[in-house]
């Protein structure tokens, strides 16, 4: 349980999590922003290594050699979390994003916490009634943005932007499944570093079978930004993300995944020039809502909130 935080502890802990709903909210426009000029897939997997090293020199310096133990269980977990979200969840929705706009991309992404109720009561779990009621609501929401017409993306739009963010969101939840009921490292910046060294190398293989290459004379500024922001922002986000997560409690924590949609939102229509229609945006505001009540529904049986812990 998490211990009351004095006065100072508590605004440091608040302040990380802004940096949560900041970063997390504002990697969907970077995302967009760096493929604009950047191969998609290689773009994601270069990020994820100089991610994930920058991850593991963190250890080194705070925790030295020690911080790297772990059984070839706890090994095998990190890999196939990093498989799971990295690769196949974040990956996806980089590929989306070339033809769905980063606000839209945020709000299908909101569905993770419904998919992980769904996969929970698929291996046995027994949810609490309202939260069955929240996924629900929350389906329903997400018909109407898939209905609601394309918004475009960075290089257009097409029919199967939408349904790629949805199978992104899928791998997220199976990771997110996985990574809460298999043997993880102790240390848990070790955990995310090795996902991310893992999904970033199948991301990058991935780019290169597929005849990906890279101009670094057609790269735009833009793109560069974009994607040092990724890099750098991403990695101070998780270590945020950590902090807060051991001072706040956990469904206070967990409300990074509602308000991450919203600053995605704002920040592609005022930065990006995106344009929403109305059953998008009610669309949206309908899963939304779903994830506060699923999110909620989860914090007063006494459950943690089914909200990923992952590489963004």
């Amino acid at each position: 349980m998490t211990s009351p935080p004095t006065a100072r502890a508590a605004w440091f802990a608040w302040a990380a999590l802004g940096v949560v709903y900041v970063v997390w909210g504002s990697t969907y426009l970077a995302i967009r922003f760096s493929i604009e000029t950047m191969p998609p897939l290689l773009s994601a997997g270069s990020r994820f290594v100089v991610s994930g090293l920058l991850l593991c020199l963190a250890v080194l310096v705070f925790a030295g050699r020690g911080g790297f133990r772990m059984t070839r269980a706890q090994f095998a977990t990190s890999a196939l979390v990093g498989l799971l979200l990295p690769g196949w969840g974040n990956g996806l929705v980089v590929v989306a994003e070339r033809d769905v706009a980063s606000g839209l991309a945020a709000l299908l992404v909101a569905s993770i916490p419904l998919y992980v109720v769904v996969l929970r009561r698929l291996i046995g779990q027994r949810p609490p009634p309202v939260t069955l009621v929240g996924v629900a609501v929350g389906f329903v929401g997400l018909l109407v943005l898939m209905l609601g017409g394309p918004v475009a993306g960075a290089h257009g739009s097409a029919w199967y932007g939408p349904w790629l963010v949805l199978l992104a969101a899928l791998g997220w939840a199976c990771g997110t499944v996985a990574g809460s009921r298999l043997p993880t490292p102790p240390n848990p910046v070790t955990f995310s570093a090795v996902g991310m060294l893992v999904g970033g190398a199948v991301l990058t293989v991935a780019g290169w079978g597929t005849g990906e290459t890279v101009d670094l004379a057609e790269v735009s500024t833009r793109s560069w930004v974009g994607w040092v922001y990724c890099v750098l922002l991403g990695a101070l986000a998780f270590s945020a993300y950590v902090y807060a997560l051991g001072r706040l409690p956990v469904s206070t924590v967990a409300t990074y995944a509602y308000v991450n949609p919203v600053i995605a939102v704002l920040l592609g229509v005022w930065l990006a020039g995106e344009r929403f229609g109305p059953a998008q945006l009610a669309g949206g505001l309908v899963v939304l809502c779903a994830v506060v009540l699923v999110v909620r529904a989860e914090h007063r049986a006494g459950k943690p909130p089914p909200v990923p812990e992952g590489c963004r």
